[in-house]
């Protein structure tokens, strides 16, 4: 479906063009890569994903540029268009606001570089966990920029390592690939001391995995 057919349909919050000017500008990055129209794709079928949790309305299309542009490149990676020269790791766990999140953004940290990561939910929610974000920033490590993200097939394809953390089945099983299930408790209600103890644990899970990934 392309924005023409959207006109008018509701829970489109921004108008046509603006969502379309978005596209253009991607169009432009993966030139001989994509059609301007997977492209375009790509980016609605995005920002619905992205609209449906988001809180903060005014960050939509920022965040839409990022997880469009993550996607379209995990695609590009899995098909071999662009080259990817370190490994990737997804992330994933049910609301994509703690457990994934505190994963991927340590494994950032301590990989310095060394390792790609991508995180997503299956059941994406609307914001991070204050708490997650509170005990992360007590290791100087901001969560500012991270947002949940729904799980779509083409970060898991683009994926050399796929971790799980209590979201059943909802990842796709491709040939190839090195599956974990983190058995981690949710940190969603949970005092501080209680989300530390988990954010410990992530961060001795996550220095294992880098050990393997070395």
């Amino acid at each position: 479906m392309d924005l023409s057919t959207r006109r008018g349909m509701p829970g489109l919050a921004y108008p046509e063009d603006y969502l379309r000017r978005l596209a253009d500008e991607l169009a432009e990055k993966f030139a001989g890569i994509f059609s301007a129209e997977t492209v375009e794709r790509y980016v609605l079928e995005s920002y619905t994903g992205l609209l449906r949790t988001s809180k903060v309305k005014a960050h939509l299309a920022s965040q839409t540029i990022r997880f469009a542009t993550d996607r379209l490149t995990a695609l590009a990676q899995a098909k071999g268009a662009i080259e990817s020269p370190v490994p990737e790791v997804l992330f994933v766990c049910e609301q994509n606001a703690g457990r994934s999140q505190m994963a991927a953004v340590l494994t950032k940290s301590l990989s310095e570089g060394r390792v790609h990561v991508r995180s997503a939910g299956s059941s994406p929610v609307a914001e991070l966990n204050p708490a997650v974000v509170a005990v992360m920033a007590e290791l100087g490590l901001d969560m500012a920029e991270e947002f949940p993200k729904p799980l779509t097939d083409d970060v898991v394809q683009a994926a050399d390592v796929v971790v799980t953390m209590g979201c059943g089945d909802a990842c796709a099983i491709y040939p190839g690939k090195r599956y974990l299930d983190w058995e981690l408790t949710d940190p969603a209600g949970l005092s501080l001391d209680e989300v530390r103890v988990i954010r410990d644990d992530v961060k001795s899970r996550v220095e294992e995995l880098l050990a393997t990934l070395a």
